[in-house]
Parts: C-alpha cells; sequence; structure tokens
C-alpha cells in the first residue's frame, strides 16, 4: 500500500547565494570530508509554500502581529482606533492559556494561520462589541470574547498548514502534524566561496572628488545541489479526510518543489535555474534518502563540470541500494532529465516533469484515481 512520496532533485545553480549565514556568506556543511555549500531546509520550505499557495489561491501567514491586524480590519469596518486596538487584544486575552500579549502589542509566539482566519476573528469580535467595549472602561479588563469559538479559529487549516504542520505548545489542540520532511540542499561535490569586490557610484559627487560612494564585498558560490523531500501520503490524506483533496496537494507540493528558489540575492545574481534531473518514488515501506551517493564527492568529468557526473552518480547508487535492499518497497517510480540517455536505477524515463507527477500521483493515491 502507498504510504510515502518520495522527491529527489539535482540540480546545478551558477555563481549566487541564495542562502546565506549570518555573516552573509554562502551556507556551508562538511559532508565526507570537504566542505559543500548548503541551502537550508527552512529557506527551500518557505519558498514551496508560497508557490503552493499562489497555485491555491488561499495563503496562509505566520505571524505575531494578530492582535493589530485584527484591529486593522475593524478600523476599515468604520471602528475607531482605540475600540479596535482593544479588540485585538482581546484575541489574545479571551484565547487565555499560554497565549501573551507583550507590551509592544505582538504575540508572546508566532501563531500560524490562514489568512481567512483573521477576518474570523474579526468577525468575532464585531459581534461582541458591546462586551468588549464595557471591558475598556476597566482598569484591569475580563476576557471578553468566547475562548472556545477563538480556539477553533485559531485551529483552523488550509493546505500548506496540512502539509507542513503547526507546532504551537501554549496551545496544542491547535497543533497539526506535518505530513512533508525536506532536507537541506546540499552540493555533490567540494565547494569553496568566491568574494565579490564591488563599489557603488555616486552620480552627482562633485568632479573634484575622488572614489566612490560605496565600497564593500559579499560571497557567492555555485554548483550542483542534491535535493530531497519526502511525503507522507497516508498522514495527508488523514489531515484532510479526503484522499482526492490529498492527491491534488500532493502534486501541488512536488511541482513547487521542483519550480521553487529561494529570493537570497537573486537580484544580483539571478539565478533561476531547473533542476537537471528528477526521481520520485512511491514508497510503502519508508522514506529514503539518496544523500549517501554524494558521501564520496564527485569529482569533475573529463569535458568539465559536474552535473552529468552527478547524475551517473545518483544512479550508480541507486543500483547498488536495489541489489543490497531489493525492490520491494517501491510500489513505482520514474524520473525526467535533461539527459537523452536514461537512468535504469531511477524508474522508467518520462519525457517531463508534469507526465512524471502524473505517473506517481496516479500510483499514490490509486482510490482517488478509481473515483
Amino acid at each position: 500500500m502507498p504510504r510515502y512520496v518520495d522527491i529527489h532533485l539535482l540540480q546545478t545553480l551558477p555563481y549566487s547565494n541564495i542562502n546565506r549565514d549570518d555573516l552573509g556568506s554562502p551556507k556551508t556543511l562538511v559532508y565526507g570530508g570537504v566542505n559543500r555549500t548548503r541551502v537550508s531546509s527552512q529557506s527551500w520550505k518557505r519558498a514551496v509554500r508560497l508557490d503552493i499557495e499562489r497555485h491555491l489561491g488561499d495563503p496562509a501567514a505566520r505571524t505575531r502581529w494578530i492582535p493589530q491586524q485584527v484591529a486593522d480590519r475593524l478600523i476599515e469596518r468604520g471602528w475607531p482606533a482605540e475600540t479596535a486596538a482593544a479588540a485585538g487584544a482581546q484575541v489574545v486575552l479571551s484565547a487565555g492559556k499560554g497565549l501573551k500579549m507583550e507590551d509592544d502589542g505582538v504575540t508572546s509566539v508566532l501563531l500560524y494561520l490562514p489568512v481567512t482566519a483573521l477576518d474570523a476573528l474579526a468577525d468575532l469580535a464585531a459581534e461582541h462589541r458591546e462586551a468588549i467595549e464595557a471591558e475598556m472602561a476597566k482598569k484591569k479588563p475580563a476576557a471578553a470574547l468566547p475562548a472556545q469559538e477563538i480556539s477553533a479559529i485559531l485551529s483552523q487549516r488550509n493546505g500548506v498548514i496540512n502539509l507542513f504542520g503547526r507546532m504551537m505548545a501554549e496551545m496544542p489542540e491547535v497543533e497539526v502534524d506535518g505530513c512533508v520532511q525536506v532536507a537541506h540542499a546540499f552540493t555533490t561535490h567540494a565547494t569553496s566561496a568566491e568574494v565579490d569586490f564591488f563599489t557603488a557610484v555616486d552620480d552627482l559627487k562633485p568632479s573634484e572628488t575622488r572614489g566612490s560612494g560605496h565600497m564593500n564585498s559579499a560571497e557567492f558560490s555555485s554548483g550542483v545541489f542534491y535535493r530531497y523531500a519526502s511525503v507522507d501520503i497516508a498522514g495527508l490524506a488523514e489531515n484532510l479526510g479526503d484522499t482526492s483533496s490529498a492527491a491534488d496537494l500532493t502534486c501541488a507540493f512536488l511541482k513547487a518543489f521542483i519550480v521553487s528558489m529561494p529570493t537570497g540575492k537573486q537580484n544580483s545574481t539571478a539565478a533561476y535555474t531547473v533542476p537537471d534531473l528528477a526521481y520520485i518514488a512511491v514508497r510503502a515501506d519508508r522514506p529514503v534518502s539518496l544523500a549517501p551517493a554524494f558521501e564520496t564527492p564527485v569529482k569533475m568529468s573529463g569535458e568539465g563540470g559536474y552535473a552529468a557526473s552527478s547524475r551517473d552518480t545518483l544512479n550508480g547508487y541507486a543500483t547498488r541500494l536495489r541489489a543490497l535492499w531489493g525492490t520491494d518497497g517501491i510500489v513505482a517510480d520514474g524520473h525526467a532529465g535533461i539527459d537523452e540517455k536514461a537512468f535504469a536505477s531511477l524508474g522508467p524515463a518520462v519525457t517531463g516533469f508534469a507526465d512524471l507527477i502524473e505517473k506517481v500521483v496516479a500510483a499514490a493515491y490509486p482510490q482517488a484515481v478509481q473515483g
């Protein structure tokens, strides 16, 4: 029975810095005894999430500014600013439990909820306006909104929340188990950062003034990245209560994982590439990363470059893994890439990414296809 969908990508990035550390340098790791360039899973997950939200038209927000957001919505409806602010504060006060509001008007923790839930909170405040205004007159206001209704609104989910989950220790009843696991992307070969010294010209400086208006330096890198993610399709169907919706959401995730890009330094580098190779497998046993294929760093091919060698290395490791472990856990798989040749241990070759996704989603959710 299908349980997981694993997606493996090889993607070449030119001179870029799409995810940097606290010093502005490309993130790195040591793997196989050599330095590699790394892109954090958080960075790429955000890009994927935003792409899915654009596709589905149902955004979510992770924010501490819920009181202000509720107040803004009420002001748009004609409420006085002071009353609207009190209503926003009442959302937090009335929620009770561990949720608190800081002195600067934000919540003590980040909340993650559909944007439509903010409208629902404003509607709830409007229904209880008299109670809110009555509490405003008191030195120490009490809760004016029903806690159960606030909890129900904060428990609302949409597609990305069902995919990526929601954790909130202060209100465990709103938590959602995530169904997607994303690995940090890393280069299949050793890399080193390159320092770019740059200047900015002051267009209006006096002619007798020498030098530039600004000087600085920045670090960049390049390479072939191995990217991996796994979707718990059984858990996703349970979260949604509907296999057809789970199939649609899995399809949206796979598309977004392939096409999305983090935005770091893109204005300076325009490193908007497409993966060279995608391998997707539907599994009945457990997720399986192919990252060990690159524990020994890939060497440059005779013609130069790492992309072709990386694809061959991935296929070679998959061949050995199949011989060692067998293929009983693979329900269906396939690959699509820029090579004319097929990779025998990555399942049947498919013409393009769209056909590959359609094939594996149909295998992952046979009941949805039959329905």
